[in-house]
């Protein structure tokens, strides 16, 4: 066993490790650290593999990006960080789900590729990078991109209140009736009825 297998193993063991305790910490600061420990792992595994250009993008874009923007989100949002009570379930079933499913992928990844050699390829250099990318997957990269795009006006129109959703109109409370008189409506004086008001002594 050379140097190279045994950093990928305890790479490997450490960014599965990490990201099993994103999805069961109960501290949304705490998971976003881990986080943090995961993607960094998985940038070490590009580095064992030769593909230095894509380790830096993924330091750069999702260490230094990605999970900063989420914890400055969860604490400019003042959400609550700590156990939820609500929210939190046993994770004992789907722990041992996703280990089942997990052990049966292994095993399944493990015994087809086995037997199989594949020629060395070049080291991920850029060159090499934007070919794949610009060449062969052009149009998922593209689609991805409108995507994004798609996501980043939505969120501007929802952020703004004079273009986003408009309030609703202010409800009109009921005027309550007036009681009715049993006498009846007034009516209006004639001429008559004023020279009689006259004519009785004071």
């Amino acid at each position: 066993m050379t140097v190279a297998d045994i950093l990928m193993i305890a790479l490997g063991a450490l960014a599965v490790g990490s990201g099993a305790l994103v999805v069961t910490s109960t501290h949304l600061v705490r998971s976003g650290l881990y986080l943090v420990v995961s993607l960094g792992a998985i940038a070490g595994l590009y580095l064992v593999l030769g593909a230095e250009l894509v380790a830096w993008v993924q330091v750069l874009v999702y260490v230094g990006a990605v999970v900063v923007l989420l914890l400055f989100a969860v604490m400019l949002t003042r959400a609550p960080v700590g156990p939820s009570t609500d929210l939190d379930r046993p994770i004992g079933p789907s722990a041992l789900i996703g280990a089942g499913i997990g052990l049966g992928l292994a095993a399944l990844f493990v015994d087809a590729f086995h037997w199989i050699e594949y020629p060395q390829r070049d080291p991920g250099t850029a060159e090499r990078l934007g070919e794949q990318i610009f060449g062969t997957w052009v149009l998922p990269f593209e689609v991805l991109s409108i995507l994004l795009l798609s996501a980043l006006v939505g969120a501007i129109v929802l952020s703004r209140p004079d273009i986003g959703a408009r309030p609703a109109p202010p409800v009109e409370e009921p005027v309550p009736d007036e009681p009715e008189d049993p006498e009846g409506p007034e009516e209006p004086e004639t001429p008559q009825d004023e020279e009689k008001d006259a004519e009785v002594p004071a």
